[in-house]
């Protein structure tokens, strides 16, 4: 043994220092959490700055402006809303009713067809990927549309002329399709099958427990499609003594009011046409729209996982 080994061996080996590279620095975590919670504020602020504004005074804002912290609070705007009484509540029940009804049919609808367009053994694949396709540029038009739903189905003035025109979008379909393709792996269909599943067996229990992000997704699409949509009652709704969805009573109060305002003169109402809280009751409306939908935004945030299919093929 040489002296240069001998000494080698009489060393104690010395341990790496392994270095954290994931590891961040408490003033990197300062500066990132200060910088995402200004990006959230921001987003934040605005509808905010909304409620504040609609709870304002309307000569105060008249006078001073929009300000963040006005001279004087009124809910002269809230009060006008509702003075529609029991019309505004039945309004709401029935956007509500819309709203989940017919997230539940787009749902069922969007992942089935979707599903059938991501096998790859499905023999019409072809077909119904381009008639999906093609209604996204071209549509039927308004005048068959409202045709069929007044004429052939007789469905005007019921809660179903709100509901089937949004039931099926081929937007939420192409989405829904490539999460399949992208996400569900073929071995978890083919193992299934070879324990004897069906078809609709493998889909319920294990395509839509795995495709839950996207389902989400859609879902909260369809959501706001529904909450948001006044067209359609404006198309098929002509009687007065019907319950209107939510979005199309605002919109009539809104009219009403403009029509108090520019018609003062003729009417000889100057007096009451001054009081009306115009900007304030625009306000108001935008909250009384978005704060119902604002609050399912946590229930479909949970859902908003990926790689839930990580691990579940090995080999």
């Amino acid at each position: 043994m040489t002296q240069h080994s001998v000494q080698a061996a009489g060393r104690r080996p010395k341990r790496a220092r392994k270095r954290d590279y994931n590891a961040v620095s408490p003033v990197w975590n300062t500066i990132f959490n200060i910088v995402i919670g200004l990006f959230a504020f921001s987003c934040v602020f605005p509808f905010l700055f909304v409620i504040i504004i609609s709870l304002t005074d309307e000569q105060t804002l008249a006078m001073e402006g929009f300000r963040l912290f006005p001279s004087e609070f009124s809910f002269a705007a809230y009060e006008y809303i509702f003075q529609s009484g029991t019309e505004l509540l039945h309004s709401f029940g029935l956007t509500l009713l819309v709203t989940v009804l017919g997230t539940l049919i787009s749902l069922t609808l969007v992942t089935t067809y979707a599903y059938a367009l991501s096998r790859r053994n499905f023999e019409f694949r072809g077909f119904f990927s381009f008639l999906a396709f093609f209604t996204m540029l071209f549509s039927g038009g308004m005048v068959p549309g409202y045709i069929v739903m007044t004429q052939f189905l007789h469905l005007q003035n019921t809660i179903w002329s709100l509901i089937f025109p949004l039931s099926l979008s081929a937007f939420s379909i192409i989405v829904m399709r490539t999460f399949y393709q992208t996400t569900i792996p073929d071995e978890i269909i083919e193992s299934a099958r070879i324990d004897g599943a069906s078809e609709f067996r493998t889909f319920v229990k294990i395509v839509l427990p795995i495709s839950l992000p996207g389902i989400a997704t859609i879902g909260l699409f369809s959501s706001l499609g529904y909450w948001n949509d006044w067209f359609n009652a404006l198309m098929y709704y002509n009687d007065p003594q019907s319950t209107v969805p939510l979005q199309y009573l605002l919109m009539k109060i809104e009219k009403n009011m403009d029509f108090l305002t520019q018609n003062a003169q003729h009417l000889g109402s100057f007096d009451a046409a001054a009081s009306l809280p115009t900007e304030t009751v625009r306000m108001a409306m935008v909250v009384l729209a978005t704060l119902p939908i604002v609050m399912a935004y946590p229930f479909f945030q949970r859902y908003f996982v990926q790689g839930l299919t990580v691990g579940s093929v090995k080999g």
